[in-house]
């Protein structure tokens, strides 16, 4: 049950053109669509580049969870440079090398095995999402 507004923010990497990038879209949305819409939302990594400030508050006053796609961690780094404080910091390419059965292959679409690695990545991310919702008083899942 949902007590305040206060969520946990996804900020994914944006590399387009890449399929760890689109991995990394692709658990968010897994997130915030699907397994915890009510304690989840995404905050897009290119509002966070233009400055804006909606999403700079947002990331400002919630736990942030980041999932970047290469070793640049441009989620990451956006996040710190916009005021946010990163609760979670995810590299897909960790998530790839403990399930190498799932290669990601494709950008605009995924392959199957793409598609099963972001749904891994987003699993493997709900203990600490139910943590962190817990942890705020805010959301309660018993």
């Amino acid at each position: 049950m949902m007590v305040g507004k206060r969520r946990v923010v996804i900020v994914p990497c944006s590399g387009i053109g890449k399929p760890f990038g689109t991995v990394a879209r692709e658990a968010a949305y897994d997130l915030v669509e699907d397994l915890r819409p009510d304690t989840t939302r995404i905050v897009a990594l290119s509002k966070l580049v233009l400055g804006d400030q909606e999403s700079r508050a947002i990331v400002a006053a919630d736990p942030v969870v980041t999932i970047d796609g290469c070793k640049l961690n441009c989620a990451a780094k956006m996040v710190k440079e916009s005021g946010g404080t990163i609760a979670v910091e995810v590299a897909v390419l960790e998530v790839f090398r403990r399930h190498k059965d799932l290669k990601p292959e494709g950008i605009a679409q995924l392959n199957s095995e793409g598609v099963r690695l972001a749904l891994v990545l987003a699993q493997e991310l709900l203990p600490e999402i139910d943590a962190l919702t817990t942890a705020t008083g805010e959301v309660d899942h018993a």
